[in-house]
Parts: C-alpha cells; sequence; structure tokens
C-alpha cells in the first residue's frame, strides 16, 4: 500500500478531480511548500463597538444578534492551511483519508446561529462610495478612506463606533448601520484586502426587520467556498472568509489540532463557537502545516466526530434555527451577490448520521465573472443559481437514501481521491536512498569480473558503468571534493556579501481572487512556491497558468496567478570548474542557500519571477533600496553589510537573501 502511494497519490481517475494539476496538493508532492497561509479575519476591534441597549435590538432584528456575541478567536493559521490542501473546489468538500467532508448549512446555522433559510444575500453593486453610504450612514468617507465600492473598516469605527444618548433615532438606525457593515466585512465576508468591506451590503440594512428575512448563513457559507476554493490553487497565499467558522467546525469533528480548554465545555451556549472561547492550553510548539498535514495523512476513523451536536441540547437553539436544520442535507445552489457556490452534502452523508452511498457526478461548472463594480443589479444576472436556490426545500436528500457497503465505497473513493498530501518519504531521503543504490551499483559493475565474458556482455556491463556515471554526475554535479570545496566558497562569500533585504523584494503585482471590488493599494500579492531540495531533484515542470487580468472565477483556466518556481539550479560540470567565475560561482551558491533555507524552516518564500526577469538588474535595484533603508532606519549592522559590498569590486555578483513573511493573522 504504502509504495503504490509513494509512485501515485492519486486521483487514479479524473472523474472527479479533473483539476488535480493547479491544486496545492500537486505542488506540495513536488517538494515546493508555500508556507502556512496568511488568514484574513478582522474581529480584534469588535469588542471597541460600544452599543447601547436601541442599536442591540436593531442587530437582533436584523439577524445578527448571534453572531455579534461571538468574541474574537485566535486562529490556527497552520491548521487552517493543512485544510485548505485538503479542500477541492470540484466536489466543494475535503477529501480525507475516511472519506468526503465539507461545512454544510447546518453547521453555519449551529456554530453561528445565522439564518440558512430566507432570500439569497444579493443586490444592486456600486462603483463608488460616496453616495450610498451618504444615503444609508449619513455621510460619506474621505478618498483615501475609499477604493472603489469598497470603504476602510477603519473609517467605519472611527466615526460610528459609539452612539451619542441623544442621538436621534435616525442617527441610532444609521450607526447600527455602520455596525452592521463593519461586523459582516470583518468576519462572514471579510477579504483579503486586509482592511476593506464592500458597501453593496449597505442596501439590505435599509429595513431591519426585512434585513431579518434573508439567509445569511447561506451567503456566509457560499463566501468561505469561493476563498477555500481559491486558496486551495498552489499560486495563492491568503485565505479570507469566516475562519473562525471554519477552524471550529474542524474542533468539532477532528482530533486534529483540538485545544484543551481550561474549563469544562458547557453544552448550552448558543452558539456552539463559543464553546471554543476564552483561554486554551495544550502543546502548540512545532506545530506547522507540515505537522498538520501528516495528522491529516494519517487521519484514522477514530479520529473522526461523524455527529458532533447530537449531544447539544436542542432547547437552547433557537426556534427559526431548529425548523431550517433540514437545510443541511439540500443539494442546491448557494448565493452570496457574485458568488454561486453547489452545496452537496449528498457527499457527506455520514455527517448527518446516514450511510454514504456513491455519490452522483458534479458536473464541471465555470465560476463566472459578473463584476460587482459594474453598478448594476446582480440578480438579473443569475437566473439559474437563484431559481435553484428557490427549490432548495424541494431537494432534500431523503432519509432512505441507497447507501452501499463501506468497503465498496472505499474502494471507489480511493480511485477518486487524493490519497495523502505530503510524501511519505521525503523527497531528500528518495534522493540520498537512489544516489546510495546507484553507488552501490556502479561499485558492484566495476568489480564485476569480465574476463570470461563475451564481446557483447562486456559492451553491456560497461554500459552499465557509463549510465551510473552519468547518473551520480548529472545529480550532483562535480565531484565530492569540488563540490565541498565549491560550498565552502560560497559559505565565505555569501559572509561577506550578505546584504539584509527590507520587505520582501520586487514582486509582480497581481489581483487578488477575492477581490472583486475595484482596485485597492492594499491589494493582497500571491507568494512563491519554491522547491524544497532544488540543489539536486529533478521536479516535474507544471503548466504556466496566468492570471487574465480580470476575475478568478474559472476553476480551469483562470486561477493561477502565477507560475511555480519549477527551474532546478544547475551545477557545472566537474570539467567546466576551472571556468567558473565569481558571478557565476555566487549564483550557484544563491541557489543552494535559497533551496537549503526553505528546505529547512518550511516557510513561505517571496516574490515569484516571471520567465523573462532579469535577475542581476533586479539584485542591482534591490542593493539600491537596502541601502536606502539602511540609511533611513540607521541600522548599523546594515549599513556595515553594504560599505562591505560595495568594496567588493564589480567581478563578484551579488547575493541577496529572501525576505520571510509571517505567518500570523492579518487584522483590520
Amino acid at each position: 500500500m504504502l509504495m503504490d502511494v509513494i509512485t501515485n497519490p492519486g486521483p487514479l481517475k479524473d472523474i472527479v478531480l479533473y483539476d488535480q494539476e493547479k491544486h496545492v496538493s500537486s505542488a506540495v508532492w513536488d517538494g515546493q511548500e508555500r508556507g502556512a497561509l496568511r488568514c484574513h479575519e478582522h474581529t480584534s476591534k469588535l469588542s471597541e463597538w460600544k452599543l447601547n441597549s436601541k442599536q442591540i435590538e436593531l442587530v437582533d432584528r436584523a439577524g445578527f444578534g448571534y453572531l455579534r456575541r461571538i468574541p474574537a478567536i485566535s486562529l490556527d493559521n497552520p491548521l487552517i492551511s493543512s485544510l485548505v490542501e485538503r479542500w477541492r473546489r470540484e466536489t466543494n468538500t475535503f477529501h480525507f483519508t475516511v472519506g468526503e467532508m465539507t461545512v454544510t448549512l447546518e453547521d453555519i446555522a449551529l456554530l453561528l446561529g445565522l439564518a440558512i433559510d430566507g432570500k439569497p444575500v444579493i443586490g444592486f453593486t456600486y462603483t463608488s462610495c460616496s453616495s450610498v453610504c451618504e444615503r444609508y450612514l449619513g455621510r460619506g468617507p474621505d478618498s483615501h478612506y475609499a477604493s472603489g465600492g469598497m470603504v476602510k473598516l477603519s473609517w467605519l469605527k472611527e466615526n460610528f463606533s459609539s452612539c451619542p444618548e441623544d442621538a436621534s433615532f435616525e442617527e441610532v438606525e444609521r450607526r447600527t448601520r455602520a455596525y452592521l457593515l463593519y461586523l459582516v466585512g470583518s468576519t462572514i465576508f471579510s477579504t483579503t484586502t486586509g482592511n476593506k468591506v464592500p458597501v453593496m451590503y449597505l442596501p439590505l440594512f435599509e429595513d431591519f426587520d426585512d434585513a431579518g428575512t434573508f439567509a445569511w448563513g447561506a451567503a456566509a457559507l457560499a463566501f468561505l467556498y469561493r476563498a477555500l476554493g481559491n486558496a486551495s490553487v498552489k499560486s495563492q497565499s491568503t485565505i479570507c472568509g469566516c475562519l473562525t467558522l471554519l477552524q471550529c467546525w474542524s474542533y468539532y469533528h477532528l482530533n486534529v489540532g483540538r485545544p484543551k480548554l481550561n474549563r469544562e465545555p458547557v453544552h448550552d451556549h448558543f452558539p456552539f463557537v463559543l464553546r471554543w472561547k476564552g483561554k486554551q492550553n495544550g502543546p502548540t510548539a512545532n506545530r506547522d502545516v507540515v505537522f498538520y498535514r501528516k495528522a491529516l495523512d494519517a487521519l484514522k476513523p477514530s479520529d473522526v466526530e461523524w455527529l458532533p451536536y447530537e449531544h447539544m441540547d436542542g432547547r437552547y437553539i433557537p426556534e427559526h434555527i431548529r425548523n431550517s436544520l433540514q437545510l443541511g442535507r439540500s443539494r442546491t445552489m448557494l448565493v452570496s451577490f457574485d458568488k454561486a457556490e453547489r452545496h452537496l452534502p449528498d457527499r457527506c452523508l455520514k455527517q448527518f448520521g446516514l450511510v454514504q452511498g456513491i455519490p452522483e457526478d458534479v458536473p464541471k461548472w465555470v465560476r463566472k465573472s459578473r463584476g460587482v463594480d459594474g453598478g448594476f443589479d446582480l440578480s438579473t444576472k443569475m437566473d439559474t443559481e437563484l431559481n435553484e436556490w428557490m427549490l432548495r426545500w424541494d431537494n432534500i436528500v431523503p432519509d432512505d437514501v441507497l447507501g452501499v457497503d463501506e468497503a465498496d465505497y472505499m474502494r471507489w473513493y480511493l480511485g477518486i481521491t487524493r490519497k495523502v498530501v505530503g510524501r511519505p518519504i521525503s523527497l531528500s531521503s528518495e534522493f540520498q536512498r537512489t544516489i546510495t543504490n546507484v553507488r552501490d551499483i556502479l561499485e558492484l559493475a566495476e568489480n564485476f569480473p569480465t574476463h570470461d565474458l563475451d564481446h557483447e556482455r562486456r559492451n553491456m556491463m560497461e554500459r552499465i558503468i557509463s549510465l551510473a556515471q552519468d547518473s551520480l554526475r548529472d545529480q550532483v554535479g562535480v565531484t565530492p571534493t569540488e563540490s565541498q570545496l565549491q560550498i565552502e566558497h560560497g559559505k565565505r562569500m555569501r559572509g561577506k556579501e550578505r546584504v539584509r533585504r527590507k520587505g520582501m523584494g520586487k514582486r509582480r503585482k497581481g489581483i487578488d481572487p477575492m477581490e472583486d471590488y475595484g482596485g485597492s493599494e492594499d491589494e493582497s500579492q500571491f507568494g512563491p512556491v519554491l522547491g524544497v531540495d532544488q540543489l539536486h531533484l529533478p521536479l516535474t515542470h507544471h503548466g504556466n497558468s496566468v492570471y487574465d487580468g480580470t476575475h478568478m472565477y474559472d476553476p480551469v483556466t483562470k486561477v493561477d496567478d502565477m507560475e511555480l518556481c519549477d527551474e532546478i539550479p544547475q551545477f557545472p560540470e566537474a570539467q567546466d570548474m576551472n571556468k567558473i567565475d565569481g558571478s557565476s560561482l555566487d549564483d550557484a551558491n544563491k541557489s543552494f542557500e535559497v533551496g537549503t533555507s526553505n528546505a529547512m524552516t518550511g516557510e513561505e518564500s517571496l516574490g515569484e519571477l516571471p520567465e523573462s526577469y532579469d535577475v542581476k538588474r533586479e539584485d542591482r535595484e534591490s542593493k539600491v533600496e537596502d541601502n536606502d533603508a539602511a540609511k533611513e532606519n540607521s541600522d548599523v549592522s546594515g549599513e556595515e553589510n553594504v560599505n562591505r559590498e560595495l568594496d567588493m569590486g564589480e567581478n563578484v555578483a551579488e547575493s541577496s537573501s529572501l525576505g520571510r513573511r509571517g505567518e500570523n493573522s492579518v487584522v483590520a
């Protein structure tokens, strides 16, 4: 079984996971780590809003009374990142070793207390903020607080976070609308811009009672599905949406990364996310993406809670929530303005206590770009999706659905899924084992007596020796002695030339796949994927998937924003060592430094280069920036390094160390 996984981790048939080549698991298998995703959820300052009793009543009427009570919960970025590696946008489910699972409408209703039945969350879009903010908030933001149809969260908090006691009822309503916009923009509809929210939600808060008739939970789930799908593409480095929901869903369903509470959990809290509030304890050291990936690759049935809510006291669930829970089994379309995502509970029937059958095939569908900056009513552009949502109660998976034997299901499932994400044996270990075996073959062949062999067999043995020698030379690049000399020389050169780099270096500017609301100076940049063991290992080359400058909704052609860095630096042949000048030697050392540092740390590398990129020109420009930064910051060590750099001379190419992006959550 292990050898089968090493040879082919799946899928054996691409009838379901047809988009495997673009998925992050393909990059991980090829030794290309992107590190933990940057998780965008901006809940840290929600507690700074001071609502009076009138505002709280309006928030309850609008359907957000329970969401308001959920405190900021610390996000486990590596755990979320490892879950994303298991998410498949072809089915909108996680593909675990035990079968498919997903966040359902039932989960979002019980965990967040949001309505999952009602009108779809859709309406008009806006190209600017001023007019809509003046109408619903009584004032508009200055130009530096707005970008296209989005407004900064900080502007909302600075101007509306407290309500005077003597405020008119109209002013109370305005400040409550501002709070609701901040609430949804920092939780269920958080974007990767880091600190902005689209103003298109404001008209839905005009009448608070009418706002309570929308299916906000279904919209939040559609938004999260889209965010997970975008983040599962190997070129991405960020994720947004309601990540508190995702993390707490994992806590309830999987015994992986689940924290220990300092107190016994209280089961009568609603919504159920509140079980995980407060201080938590337990080991957290060394729990990086690789740690969680290995845990999920080794997930056993005993580690899964298929029915985590069955022991909860139903008396604490609001009646309107309890009456709609059956929609958790609805095979329907979820809508959130321009985003429409399939809800496929028939693939995860164990989460409802039913026997899992072999599900229907999921037809390929294109996540079309409808342009939320167009200033029109999106409901006129999504007739098919809205009609499917209107039939949600007619598409409930029945209790007596035909199931199959567990062994038959797993036999089918293992043929269409990705069995593991990480390699059971690391690339470096496989490489070392291969090199050792080739050397043993070479030694046996060289010592094999050939005097009794005929001419043909003697030629075959010579051919074996030649192939083994070529393989060792091609992999290692130079003889052991020369390799050691080159590495030692590279260390000395790097020690003299290392210059502290400010920021993350130059990167090609890309458009955020979750940013559909106009340009922003805060648009997220997509990080690269660099190869672990770049020094020797020939990795599979992937086709370039280039973002076309519009939107990233097409799962087949319009998601990858950047190509992976698949080029493998090669050392010169042994016989060419005398021709190595300082520049080429340093280039080799820099390649070695990048490959080994990424292999050791597993951290995200920064800055991806197009094929035609001029590396030396980038280094020269970066050096100028670094010199300026060193002067501005009066960094003593940086200045010393720069001075040494200037004294080196033109015959030595500059070496630059890559900055590392942190893995902490980005908050407003």
